[in-house]
């Protein structure tokens, strides 16, 4: 079987040493060059034909956003972030991830060589992942243009009881913009959306903002003990599974630190197994891209506790791992194109099926 050929681009001899080193290690991967600068990056790349590369975001000559942006018009690659655990390091890996990138790795903010080699298996995994992703040819506006006029428009919907009605979503890889394909074209008065995204602690909140500018939704990072309202969408924080518990009349937010599961904190079992126990045939639940199993299970026993659950198709997912998994066990009633998930939310919704 043929190794995945990795392309490292990063101005950093250290980083660039490092990161040899670690997927030189792996035996299913092999370095085939890295390069100081995207200029020096772009002649490697028509020479060696990687399979994936290795990205970071501030370079000399041109930064790896401009890059990026170039390389997803012309020859889309796929590409795995190196990004710092900053608020505007955030921002900067958001707007890469909207341009096409497929994961991101978070750099150590101290001991460079040591902190990498701490998450051997995080970048090998994400690299392996990248090497089986669809990636597609970008038409994204640059960052200048207006955002909210690029969101799609929100469907209109006409919903019954839309207190007694909760939608929960879970993804991961491929997830950022899944997430918000679907929650941009949610209506104003939408039932109440909780949301579970793989992604670190320190990327929620700005992921969250970036949501709310583009929504007619209020979207914000859950907090603990929150009353669930229509209208707004919940995102779980990257230190806590997130779950819904009733009281009296009302729903609020659960945080949870308890252990991983499925090796994620937040996971979407934990979320969709809550919207079982409390809300039964009033839960609707969406698996949407992801690698991995995480959900599968939990989406299963929505279904079985009478809610609505669809899965997004494979033609659609950036990777096929986690609604696969769901579709695999029977959890999903529907699978669905990733554009049409919205309408047919609110269609159920709004009882047109």
């Amino acid at each position: 079987m043929a190794r995945i050929k990795v392309l490292i681009i990063d101005d950093s001899a250290l980083i660039r040493s490092v990161m040899r080193e670690i997927i030189n290690s792996q035996p299913d991967m092999e370095v085939v060059g890295a390069a100081p600068d995207p200029l020096v990056a772009r002649d490697m790349i028509k020479e060696l034909n990687p399979d994936v590369l290795t990205l970071d975001v501030e370079m000399p000559r041109m930064n790896g956003l401009d890059f990026l942006e170039k390389l997803m018009r012309l020859r889309p690659t796929p590409v795995v972030m190196v990004s710092t655990l900053t608020e505007q390091g955030s921002d900067i890996t958001l707007r890469a991830l909207e341009l096409g990138a497929v994961d991101f790795v978070a750099k150590p903010k101290l001991g460079m060589r040591e902190g990498l080699n701490e998450i051997v298996d995080d970048v090998a995994d994400k690299i392996r992942i990248a090497a089986h992703a669809r990636v597609r040819r970008s038409h994204t506006p640059p960052p200048t243009a207006a955002p909210i006029g690029s969101a799609p428009r929100p469907s209109p919907g006409h919903f019954i009881s839309t207190t007694e009605k909760v939608v929960f979503i879970g993804s991961s890889t491929g997830g950022t913009e899944a997430l918000k394909e679907v929650l941009t074209r949610m209506p104003a008065n939408s039932p109440a959306i909780l949301c579970t995204q793989h992604m670190p602690e320190s990327f929620t909140k700005s992921f969250a903002a970036r949501l709310d500018s583009l929504c007619a939704m209020k979207v914000k990072e859950a907090e603990h003990n929150e009353r669930v309202l229509p209208g707004h969408a919940y995102i779980a924080p990257g230190h806590s599974h997130l779950l819904i518990r009733k009281s009296g009349a009302y729903y609020y937010t659960e945080l949870s630190q308890s252990d991983p599961v499925n090796r994620h904190r937040p996971s979407v079992d934990v979320l969709f197994n809550s919207a079982a126990q409390v809300l039964g045939s009033n839960a609707l639940g969406a698996i949407l891209t992801g690698m991995g199993k995480d959900g599968a299970a939990g989406l299963l026993a929505m279904r079985q506790s009478g809610a609505w659950t669809i899965a997004q198709n494979e033609a659609t997912c950036v990777v096929f791992g986690m609604p696969k998994a769901a579709i695999e066990l029977g959890g999903a009633e529907e699978i669905l194109p990733l554009t049409e998930v919205a309408g047919h939310i609110i269609d159920r919704l709004s009882k047109r099926v």
